[in-house]
């Protein structure tokens, strides 16, 4: 019974690895910055591959891939982890990791918008309705009314606000459009071949761009210095075996066993799942509105793929 729901199996360990390397990234980031936080995690994830997959298949690097593969991987690490976790990561800087991931839930639908906009994939109503039921639920957490006094006029009036931080908030929506463009190219690119290489080919890519980019800006000095600081390479070691290793790995399983937009919806109960951990860990202070908003956005998200 399980074999035949391997992807599903593999999206919901995902789900939790990448729960885990949020509240570690969001530790480390707000320690060292998004930018070291980046780079580091890819090479520390980078060295693991490297022996795993020496010892699994051989060979240090993915060397049997072709040139699609490493074509299309290599863009989707460059979408995925330079464009998409610079920005989730930039976003834990100003806000939780608990509504970082709540906006990064936005993914799944985008991913299925996406595979209509490049694969001709369809719409239809339902889908239509679960993105704005998705975005409600979202829109719920991220904002409240603040009563204003208009002095001049000497009346009260109701005001909507954002929660959050709204710099913090679109850090994070450029997170969920480079996850969801990752994943579809991801799903493109792979296509046979053995899901670990796969991985590693999208983790070099991205280590590349973050080590071209950092050169150009001149940050090396700052990521030595958090090289050098234990507690933020304790919380890097932590995040890198959960996301870009075991995260990632387990979420191009789960779209080689199953379609996109299933993966990606089992993927999406992160924002739900955090809620423990935030509150347990981190002492956050969690509202009822906030909960029932991350369930709202999470029903949105399954009637998005029913």
């Amino acid at each position: 019974m399980l074999t035949s729901h391997l992807g599903e199996l593999f999206a919901l360990l995902t789900a939790v690895f990448w729960t885990a390397t949020s509240l570690s990234f969001q530790q480390a980031t707000r320690r060292a910055g998004s930018l070291s936080v980046n780079v580091l995690r890819l090479l520390v994830a980078f060295f693991i591959y490297c022996i795993i997959s020496y010892f699994s298949r051989g060979l240090f690097l993915p060397f049997d891939a072709s040139i699609h593969q490493w074509i299309w991987m290599s863009i989707s690490g460059l979408v995925g982890f330079v464009f998409g976790d610079y920005f989730l990561l930039k976003s834990y800087e100003l806000i939780s990791a608990r509504i970082s991931m709540l906006i990064m839930s936005l993914s799944a639908p985008l991913a299925a918008f996406i595979g209509w906009i490049l694969l001709g994939e369809s719409m239809n109503l339902i889908s239509i309705l679960a993105m704005i039921i998705t975005i409600f639920g979202i829109t719920i957490v991220i904002t409240e009314k603040k009563k204003l006094d208009d002095e001049k006029l000497g009346l009260k009036s109701k005001k909507i606000q954002f929660s959050f931080s709204p710099k913090g908030m679109l850090f994070a929506a450029f997170g969920s459009m480079g996850q969801a463009l990752g994943l579809v190219l991801s799903k493109y690119g792979m296509q046979d071949y053995n899901v670990l290489a796969a991985t590693q080919i999208r983790i070099i890519a991205g280590s590349i761009g973050f080590v071209i980019l950092i050169s150009l800006i001149k940050r090396w000095p700052k990521v030595k210095e958090t090289a050098k600081d234990s507690i933020s390479m304790r919380f890097i070691l932590i995040g890198s075996v959960f996301g870009p290793f075991l995260g990632v790995y387990m979420s191009l399983l789960a779209v080689k066993h199953t379609t996109v937009g299933i993966a990606s919806t089992i993927m999406a109960i992160i924002p739900v799942l955090i809620i423990p951990p935030a509150i347990l860990l981190y002492k956050e202070k969690v509202t009822v509105k906030e909960v029932v908003g991350a369930f709202i956005a999470l029903g949105g998200i399954i009637l998005f793929f029913i």
